[in-house]
């Protein structure tokens, strides 16, 4: 396995106080880009109290509060009350919660003056909502906030030099509700309580947080690559963060990533350029000569060096791996790199895995046969895309859904989007994004059409900002149609049954283009809408044997045995592609073919695979 986060050393300021002197073997932070230097992890032990009453804000806690608890970070909000209070197994809060956290940090030494560089926080994941405190005075994100929401990506503070002490004091408080109009996936709500399909809650601090010295002008630690595979053309969405206004220059080189030689790389260019202060965005466009396509069966990437250079020829640098390739949705198939692709896929809810279990289930689903894992509305640590990027396993996310149909629910929904999908771009491996799943926070997707209007206006969004990746408005069903367009690149169908005969009956009836009676509900909605293969077709959920709900086989070789038969049916008919559901068990849902601690397979190897062209008819 190639390690990219070898080379976290600094070319500029360095963090000498609890630094490991070894080079590393990995990258402990979630994210796919390097910056050239090192960090000073601030997880481990912190003072922790519950605020039952919601009084710590009026009170002040910031300026000084008696913690009688402590708590690992990180960790979710989950274990730290049942720990804070002695239960075990039971709910750890309903409704609402808030909680706080707190800790010293000693101030790094520099080997160099700050006079081009400063203090960086960020947080890899925490939420719902969460307020900072940098010795008793509140942080504003880069962003400007105040309050930051979203518990699924990152976010960065930067420290004014002014507020650092020797010792420093880091409070942090997160709140979060069951409120249904939030971002929730499959946790439970007032709408959706615990049991089924629907899990326990799990937030608050999920992922590291660390502290950083970085530039005062620099290119941000996001990439957005898109490829023109046929002329071999990529195009680098940058974000720059400036302090200083002047002349700057871009820099990029593209390097293959198993040439230690930095001195000679394939492809270079500079983009001269003034800014202002502020937050900027610069697509720039590079050409890679005789560049090979990031593909399953290849999955070849280029290192890209990217430098911020200022009039004094100061160069502020960040890196990442990226792969050059095309997905298509035209006629019945799906089309990577101009070929058409079967995908076999499976259904994955990492739930409360722990990252290693996630790498081993990761290598365990590419063993199953799968080109394509479907990370079921879920956020998970950045560093499984890169994992996908380099197993050439293809990767269907999705924005973990309200539970509500509301205004307000639709302004949260973007707003994840938006986070996920800003710091997620950099990936070859992703390929499609689902903007809801089976309604759930869309329930009136047939009888309003303010709640179609904005799943339009967002697939029309995500076409034009980031064509690198297919969209699916609705997953399962209810799919929207405007004026006899669909507004989908997939037509997705969930269809569950433990019958080979019905079995086969749907299939015909789906690719008949039938779109009343298939799946649960109607397939598509809106305006009339006529099949004739005119758009794939992806049976995006099936299987589901071992689950109660669902039916089918219980032992393992019974249900190897209907996983071939059923998979059979797919492969004979015009069919793009199937995500069989599921690759764990989590909590209540007993059908998975993965162990989820160990990673072993219950069935054959290979069971999911398919020879890709023998179906493409």
């Amino acid at each position: 396995m190639e390690d990219l986060h070898s080379s976290n050393y600094s070319s500029t300021a360095i963090l000498t106080e609890e630094v490991q002197t070894e080079e590393p073997v990995a990258n402990p932070l979630p994210r796919a880009v390097l910056r050239m230097n090192n960090h000073v992890l601030l997880d481990g032990t912190w003072r922790f109290a519950h605020d039952d009453a919601d009084v710590g804000l009026s009170e002040e806690w910031a300026m000084g509060h008696n913690y009688e608890h402590t708590a690992q970070w990180p960790g979710s909000v989950e274990e730290h009350l049942a720990q804070a209070r002695g239960q075990q197994g039971t709910a750890a809060w309903h409704d609402q919660v808030v909680v706080w956290y707190e800790r010293e940090f000693n101030l790094p030494e520099l080997d160099e003056p700050q006079a081009r560089s400063m203090m960086q926080l960020t947080f890899g994941a925490c939420g719902y909502e969460t307020r900072v405190w940098l010795n008793g005075q509140q942080l504003k994100t880069i962003e400007g906030e105040d309050v930051h929401f979203g518990e699924y990506t990152s976010f960065t503070y930067e420290l004014d030099e002014s507020n650092l002490h020797l010792v420093n004091r880091l409070t942090v408080r997160i709140a979060d509700t069951m409120d249904a109009e939030t971002p929730r996936g499959k946790q439970e709500s007032h709408v959706y309580k615990r049991g089924g399909i629907w899990y326990q809650t799990y937030t608050g601090a999920v992922r590291s947080v660390w502290l950083e010295v970085v530039e005062r002008n620099r290119l941000r630690s996001r990439v957005g690559v898109v490829s023109i595979v046929e002329d071999q053309l990529v195009r680098f969405n940058m974000t720059l963060r400036i302090h200083d206004p002047g002349h700057y220059t871009i820099r990029l080189q593209v390097y293959d990533p198993q040439t230690p030689d930095r001195t000679a790389p394939l492809a270079t260019s500079d983009f001269p350029l003034y800014l202002e202060p502020g937050q900027w965005q610069q697509r720039l466009v590079l050409e890679v000569p005789s560049a090979e396509l990031w593909s399953p069966e290849a999955p070849h990437r280029y290192r890209l060096v990217a430098q911020l250079i200022d009039s004094d020829g100061y160069e502020a640098q960040i890196e990442t791996l990226f792969g050059l390739r095309k997905i298509e949705s035209r006629g019945r198939y799906v089309y990577l790199n101009n070929e058409a692709v079967y995908l076999d896929g499976i259904l994955y809810q990492p739930g409360q895995a722990t990252f290693e279990e996630m790498q081993r289930h990761m290598h365990a689903m590419k063993a199953l046969g799968c080109n394509l894992v479907r990370v079921h509305i879920a956020g998970v640590d950045p560093r499984i895309y890169n994992l996908a990027d380099e197993l050439g396993l293809l990767l269907w996310v999705e924005v973990p859904s309200p539970h509500s149909s509301t205004p307000r629910s639709r302004e949260n929904h973007r707003a994840e989007l938006l986070r996920l999908v800003t710091l997620s771009e950099t990936h070859p491996s992703i390929i499609i994004w689902s903007l809801y799943n089976e309604d759930w926070g869309a329930q009136d997707i047939a009888t309003n059409p303010e709640t179609r209007q904005y799943i339009i206006d967002m697939y029309h969004f995500m076409q034009i900002s980031y064509p690198q990746f297919l969209v699916v408005d609705n997953d399962g069903w209810h799919h929207i149609s405007s004026r006899g367009r669909m507004k989908s690149d997939l037509l997705t169908a969930h269809l569950y049954t433990p019958d080979l005969t019905r079995w086969q009956e749907l299939l015909d009836r789906l690719v008949g283009g039938e779109m009343d009676g298939t799946a649960a509900f109607p397939l598509v909605v809106g305006d009339p809408f006529f099949y004739r293969r005119q758009v794939p077709l992806v049976v995006s959920e099936w299987g589901g044997f071992g689950f109660p709900d669902y039916g089918g086989p219980q032992d393992a070789e019974s249900r190897t045995n209907s996983i071939r038969a059923f998979k059979q049916e797919l492969r004979s008919r015009p069919i793009a592609g199937d995500v069989y559901t599921q690759a764990t068990n989590i909590e209540d849902e007993r059908n998975g073919l993965i162990d989820p601690h160990t990673g072993e397979l219950s069935v054959p190897t290979g069971l999911l695979a398919s020879r890709q062209m023998q179906y493409l008819k």
